[in-house]
């Protein structure tokens, strides 16, 4: 006799893979997936599963009640089997029952959990690793500081005004709990943008490295909070400065001029999708070439 295959397992190993594949979909994966989903609330639904799957298994298993394994009352009165005969198969059955180990759900229940545990903290670990060692930890004080010390230059530029650039490495003004890449006070001298944008900012002015749409949208937050910081208020028309101000901005960090315009069309015909969720930031139909919004109204090409 084989103990029943525990069906209980195989919700429970699939949603440990799928967490494993969200995970690492979310690590080497587009950045929406990191910008829409704080990678903090999947491991605490992860450990709330694992919470969940250990107290259930805990829990007594409901009580069978006794079954007389000998012949029954109908058997007995169809074919005669005496009431006084000892069942011949009775011992046989109590030493296969004996045999059959427990399921492992009841059995076991603290080895599931432990490998819970050794799955999430396998994947924290791989997050903090990749982050740093490739994110913008990763890099030396002094050259994250030469960084901010370059990118609030740029600002100054766009802003007509001495400001500031900081990457917000606590995470306290932008990133994931407040849904922005980049904060700034209208009309102040101080802005913050994400650390992933900070590193795409600085893959493109240290390293030369151009990362298609990710650099497009580092360079439109750095001048989309450069043109808050010179006081224009209305988030849409902000965008649309910024736009503009990206083509020059990538310009000045290596790009060439070709390069520098298709990723801020590309961020322009972008707007809907990175405006989901915030109709300020839809731009208006005076964002184009010869509109209201136009910083160039005599130039060729927009933006």
């Amino acid at each position: 006799m084989h103990a029943p295959a525990d069906r209980s397992a195989l919700p429970v190993a699939a949603l440990r893979i799928a967490l494993g594949a969200f995970v690492l979909a979310w690590i080497f994966g587009p950045y929406q997936l990191r910008s829409s989903v704080p990678v903090l609330i999947v491991f605490l639904i992860a450990l709330g599963l694992e919470v969940h799957f250990f107290l259930g298994a805990l829990r007594a298993p409901a009580e069978l009640p006794d079954r007389d394994r000998g012949p029954q009352a109908v058997d007995r009165e169809r074919f005669g089997y005496p009431d006084d005969v000892e069942d011949p198969f009775e011992e046989e059955l109590d030493e296969v029952a004996e045999d059959v180990p427990a399921p492992p759900a009841a059995r076991r229940p603290w080895r599931r959990f432990l490998a819970g545990l050794g799955l999430i903290g396998a994947l924290a670990l791989l997050l903090w690793l990749v982050e740093a060692r490739t994110g913008w930890d990763g890099l030396s004080a002094e050259t994250r500081a030469e960084a901010a010390a370059r990118f609030s230059a740029e600002a100054s530029r766009i802003a007509a005004k001495p400001v500031a650039v900081r990457c917000d490495e606590s995470g306290q003004h932008v990133g994931a709990v407040q849904h922005a890449d980049g904060v700034a006070v209208v009309g102040g001298d101080l802005a913050f943008l994400t650390p992933e944008r900070c590193l795409d900012l600085y893959r493109l002015a240290f390293e030369g490295e151009l990362r298609g749409s990710r650099t497009g949208r580092a360079l439109a937050v750095l001048a989309h909070e450069a043109w808050h910081l010179r006081g224009v208020r209305d988030e849409g028309t902000t965008e649309c400065y910024a736009l503009q101000s990206g083509v020059e901005l990538g310009r000045r960090l290596g790009l060439s001029d070709e390069t520098a315009r298709g990723l801020m069309r590309q961020q322009l015909a972008e707007n809907t999708l990175h405006a989901r969720g915030s109709a300020e930031y839809l731009l208006t139909s005076e964002c184009r070439d010869g509109g209201e919004l136009d910083l160039d109204p005599d130039g060729p090409e927009f933006p």
